[in-house]
């Protein structure tokens, strides 16, 4: 079952990625798909930077240090996604509200 939490996560950050393209400025709109694909590039850039640089400076660790680097991580990604566009402003906001909302809906892939 823990492939569900995993395709049911993806999804998930698929739509908050939408969100965030129709509120934060900077930060192009996405379609499904793309979205989807940018959660996936999201995620894989965010394992290689835990991999390579330690838990602590993830994406997902605390602090400033992690908000940073999941903003640079964001913006990253629209060189990988095709019709993904980020300024470094956006990503700053989308990392954000990103944060903020997988803070109030905590999962057990981490």
């Amino acid at each position: 079952m823990d492939w569900i939490r995993a395709v049911v996560r993806f999804v998930v950050s698929a739509v908050v990625l939408m969100f965030v393209g129709a509120i934060v400025p900077g930060f192009r709109t996405l379609g499904f798909w793309n979205a989807l694909l940018a959660a996936l590039v999201i995620a894989g850039l965010g394992w290689l930077v835990e991999v390579f640089l330690g838990r602590n400076v993830s994406p997902y660790g605390r602090g400033i240090v992690g908000f940073i680097v999941s903003a640079v991580v964001i913006w990253a990604a629209q060189f990988i996604v095709p019709g993904m566009s980020v300024t470094i402003l956006g990503a700053l906001l989308a990392a954000l509200i990103i944060g903020v909302v997988d803070m109030f809906v905590p999962t057990a892939l981490r």
